[in-house]
């Protein structure tokens, strides 16, 4: 991507800052000024370019004011996104032509003809139609108010009164209050931090939580609602069917009739909710409207005197004796508790989250549903303490409704309240068999009223409202998920349909759902099923709001403040005690529902990244461990290798990442390094840093970091991976890299460079492992030609596959990475029963038996068998074996198979001496030039790679013993699994890089094996001591 550069000739008015612009200006900023002149960003993003032209002097800027834009992911209609300059464009030189990446990105909405002309772009005068959107009153006060008025109001709150008295009544109230009430005040502080969009309280808690908790949480409530459909459904058809009853009329039988008006009524709920929020809006205030008449004519009954007919129900009015009998509980049923009757009520209480499940058609959700929610939750709450005391204290419990039932108030005969005021009920109350009163008949409101069809339109209204504000919510929530991505196979139904993205599919499997609980027909029995679920969601989203703020996230900035995280955690708690105190086998069927899909989604890791409290608080434990780990010192029992691999871009050479993968296995650190040794420039730098070499280790699942610096020189970028690595205790202490199988043919200061990395590595105290292979270690990349490819450049010798680049940057600060591919290496496949060859001829501190040991802990390698070399003396085999054999038992290490090699300190063949001598021959410096020669050979400090005759007589010992070791290892392991031997050590100074590369070449020379030679820092890595 090209970006234009400034004009040598640009003003300084052009760049002139102007006033901030909000995201209600769309062409001008607060006063009237064009902000368009600053700058101008195209359609696709591509350019960046002045509107004027003129001299740019040093005082002039494309620095741009605040703007609305840059920090939104859509784009406000009519005009162009702006874009804030990237810091390449204030930094670099003018004449720097490379294209940089912007530091936003453009969004799927924006505008496709991004180099069309300005008058296109700006002839689109025509706005899209707008969806409805709602207030706090119309689209959550009266929607939460309307669903927590539910059928549980008008049809069980005078029996759940009559079982549990008032005063637990008020308790039962008072509890689901402080809990929805704590809850409503955790989902305000959750939906102000940031904008809100649609899905409701599944957005709220997997925008928080992640989706780990997020998407299970978002299937429990789409289903709770689904069942809350039939739930209210059911009510208004139970009220229909006794006012069938009632008038002699009757369809089949009460629970078929009660199933018959209920899939009619949902049916037409579901006609309803698919016409639009427009309309289901419109019903939702008439319905309102209903209720709040039905309640005026409630309390105009209980003051008005009652009739002969409404005394024989059980009616006196307002009476101190009815109130103070009524006050105490009196369970009848097997299923009358304190939490049985919480478990009826509760769900009465669960329409706070009305409002917010569709957060996505309100105007502002942010003010909107914090306003709203509490609002509705005190006003509901008042309502229902109101209407307990006030039939607690009209109507006693049991009454006959015969008018014939009467007696003198001083009866001694008479059984119950009623005898004070001239009424005997005694006969129905013994036998249990009263129709009336607030313990029998649930139509007690309408009884009650001085117009008693009002409280049947207020029990249409509510339970009708509430279930069609569930009915709209399912699907709400249910699509968001299904656009999430999160679980496979529902997909299907997240499609949205018109200008309000209505999820018509996701409507027909509520229905589907809501019809099969509409055949249970008993409310008794729907209700304790949801209101575990309804715990389940609340706990989670007061837990959300603890963990949110107990993470300290700068990013956690609610403009809501009347919350308090120590409160949201006992919220949390108490949902879960009630949730096993209501009903405990629902209670383990949600959490059960809820650890399934949690450990699914860990599973499965679905790619979305939402900045969740749960990533901050990895964060916090993370960083807590590691400084925790500073007041420990290292000790020799607790070590563990820490690679720090030079592979360059991983995906280049994946024999030696899975085999440093094969030590650490996420037990210990892992690091790759990468090294960009090209002219520097924001796509080198993008290469070095770029995330598509972390996803390939993810798709290899490969636990380790990736690090990628920029230096002049390998040997400088090491050195500052070797220095900068890690973090604390946490750093690398094994240098990995392979081995340079193209020194010969490379420039000798390339392999000078090679050997000064070994040098560094030691000097710092690494241990250090250098693999080398038959077949070579580098795939070859074209995308990845302009990087270092590090020690193997020869890409014949290497067996190279090319493959295509498969990383598309877009102009933004994020790429978009396809997958690279993954070539299986030998370190992959099981060994077998082969064996891992172990030349212990060198103490490293333990390093050399440690490495086959963590080997032989991996699936791929338990089958091998250890054999472990060491030198000795043909008289002395046994003693020096059984010598081993005890310090090897001792460091528990498991290995019982040594061998001693007597021949080991034999001279070499001539031959292979020979082929040695050839090998440095090319870096021989010559100690008597020809004089005539026109030029004359370089000096060793010009070149300190050169060989001069004292530096071959100096180490001939250690030359000749590399030459040796190479001819017993084509003796005895031709067929290993895996050789690791002792790594020589040159000295610096002393031993010429060429050399030393020479000596590390034939000693791995010709092996069908992979060769491991390793050198650990001289320091104990094994110990047999218990402290």
């Amino acid at each position: 991507m090209e970006l234009a550069i400034v004009s040598d000739a640009a003003p300084m008015a052009a760049y002139r800052p102007k006033t901030p612009v909000s995201e209600s200006d769309e062409k001008t900023g607060y006063g009237g000024s064009d902000m368009s002149g600053c700058y101008d960003c195209y359609g696709d993003g591509s350019s960046i370019t002045p509107r004027a032209s003129g001299a740019l002097t040093g005082y002039e800027t494309l620095d741009a004011p605040p703007h609305y834009d840059f920090y939104a992911n859509t784009e406000v209609w009519g005009r162009r996104r702006r874009f804030r300059p990237s810091l390449y464009q204030l930094h670099a030189r003018p004449q720097d032509d490379s294209g940089p990446p912007m530091y936003e990105d453009t969004t799927a909405g924006q505008m496709e003809e991004g180099d069309g002309s300005e008058e296109e772009g700006d002839g689109q005068t025509e706005l899209p139609p707008e969806p409805p959107r709602f207030g706090w009153i119309q689209g959550v006060m009266i929607r939460c108010m309307l669903n927590i008025w539910g059928v549980i109001l008008f049809l069980r709150m005078p029996w759940i009164t009559a079982q549990a008295g008032i005063g637990l009544t008020w308790m039962i109230i008072l509890l689901s209050s402080c809990i929805t009430g704590v809850t409503g005040v955790s989902t305000s502080a959750i939906a102000t931090n940031g904008k809100v969009k649609g899905g409701g309280t599944y957005f709220l808690i997997s925008r928080s939580l992640g989706p780990e908790l997020g998407g299970s949480i978002g299937l429990i409530l789409a289903f709770a609602n689904a069942v809350g459909v039939a739930l209210h459904t059911v009510g208004f058809a139970e009220t229909v069917a006794d006012l069938l009853r009632e008038n002699g009329a009757t369809m089949v039988d009460q629970t078929n009739d009660i199933r018959i008006v209920g899939v009619i009524t949902v049916t037409f709920l579901l006609g309803l909710s698919m016409a639009g929020m427009a309309w289901e809006s419109k019903a939702q205030v008439l319905f309102f409207l209903l209720i709040m008449l039905s309640f005026a004519s409630y309390i105009a009954g209980t003051v008005m005197p009652p009739t002969l007919q409404k005394q024989a129900k059980g009616f006196f009015s307002y009476k101190a004796d009815i109130f103070a009998t009524n006050f105490l509980p009196s369970w009848q049923g097997p299923d009358s508790t304190f939490f049985g009757m919480f478990s009826i009520f509760f769900p009465a209480a669960t329409g706070i989250l009305a409002g917010v499940n569709i957060s996505g058609d309100l105007k502002n959700p942010a003010v909107a549903i914090p306003r709203g929610t509490l609002n509705a939750i005190f006003w509901t709450a008042l309502s229902y303490l109101i209407l307990t005391a006030t039939i607690g204290s009209c109507v006693v419990r049991d009454a006959s409704g015969l008018v014939n039932d009467t007696c003198p108030p001083s009866s001694e005969d008479c059984v119950g309240l009623a005898c004070k005021y001239g009424w005997d009920f005694s006969e129905c109350i013994a036998n249990k068999s009263c129709p009336f009163g607030i313990r029998n008949y649930y139509q007690s409101m309408s009884m009650v009223s001085a117009f008693g069809p009002l409280i049947t339109v207020g029990i249409f209204g509510a339970t009708l409202s509430s279930a069609l504000a569930c009915l709209v919510s399912a699907p709400k929530v249910f699509q968001c998920l299904c656009k999430d991505h999160i679980y496979p196979l529902i997909g299907f139904f997240g499609k949205g349909y018109g200008k309000n993205d209505e999820p018509l599919r996701s409507y027909i499997l509520t229905y589907i759902i809501a019809i099969c609980f509409i055949i249970v027909a008993e409310l008794n029995v729907i209700a304790p099923i949801i209101s575990n679920f309804y715990l389940c969601s609340y706990c989670l989203i007061n837990f959300s709001c603890f963990h949110a703020s107990i993470t300290n996230s700068p990013g956690w900035r609610p403009t809501f403040r009347f919350y308090n995280k120590w409160l949201s955690l006992l919220c949390a708690v108490v949902c879960v005690v009630i949730m096993f105190l209501l009903k405990w086998w629902a209670a383990l069927i949600a959490i059960g529902i809820v650890m399934f899909f949690l450990g699914y989604t860990l599973y499965k890791k679905p790619a979305v990244n939402w900045g969740s409290s749960v990533q901050a608080g990895n964060y916090n434990m993370a960083l807590k461990h590691c400084l925790g780990l500073n007041s420990v010192e290292d000790h020799v029992k607790n070590y563990r290798p820490q690679c720090l691999v030079l592979t360059g871009p991983p995906s280049s050479r994946p024999a030696l990442v899975d085999l440093a993968n094969c030590f650490t296995k996420g037990l210990s650190l892992m690091m790759c390094g990468n090294v960009v040794t090209t002219r520097s420039s924001p796509s080198v730098l993008e290469n070095a840093k770029s995330d598509s070499h972390v996803s390939w280790l993810n798709q290899r699942k490969i636990k380790s970091f990736y690090g990628g610096v920029l230096a002049t020189e390998l040997q400088s970028g090491v050195n500052m991976l070797l220095q900068g690595a890690g973090l604390g205790r946490m750093k690398p202490n094994v240098l990995m890299m392979g081995f340079k199988s193209d020194w010969h043919s490379d420039s000798p200061q390339a392999a000078h460079n090679y050997i000064g990395i070994l040098h560094d590595a030691f000097d710092l105290q690494y241990g250090v492992c250098v693999l080398r292979m038959r077949e070579g270690l580098d795939i070859f990349c074209p995308s990845q030609s302009q990087v270092n490819r590090g020690f193997e450049g020869d890409a014949d010798s290497a067996n190279p596959i090319s493959t295509p680049s498969r990383i598309q940057t877009r102009p933004s600060s994020s790429s978009v990475v396809e997958p690279e591919p993954q070539p299986s290496t030998v370190f992959q496949k099981k060994q077998g029963k082969k064996t891992i060859d172990v030349y212990w001829l060198s103490d490293d501190g333990g390093l050399t038996l440690l490495l086959p040991y963590l080997l032989t802990r991996r699936k791929r390698w338990a089958m091998c068998k250890v054999r472990i070399f060491v030198g000795g003396q043909t008289d002395k085999k046994e003693e020096q074996k059984n010598e081993v054999l005890t310090l090897i038992k001792k460091f528990r290490l498991g290995f019982h198979d040594v061998e001693v090699l007597s021949d080991i300190y034999q001279n070499p063949q001539p031959v292979n001496v020979h082929q040695f001598q050839n090998t440095i021959s090319p870096f021989r410096l010559d100690s008597n030039p020809k004089q005539d020669s026109d030029s004359e050979p370089p000096s060793q400090q010009e070149a300190p790679w050169m060989i001069t005759d004292q530096d071959l007589e100096r180490n001939m010992a250690k030359s000749l013993r590399q030459i040796r070791l190479n001819e017993v290892l084509l003796d005895y392991s031709r067929e290993a699994a895996l050789i690791i031997i002792p790594m020589p050590v040159g000295r610096r100074g002393v031993c010429p890089s060429t050399l030393y590369l020479a000596w590390l070449d034939i000693l791995s020379k010709d092996l069908r094996p992979p060769v491991l030679l390793v050198r650990g820092n001289q320091e104990n890595v094994l110990t047999f001591y218990c402290q």
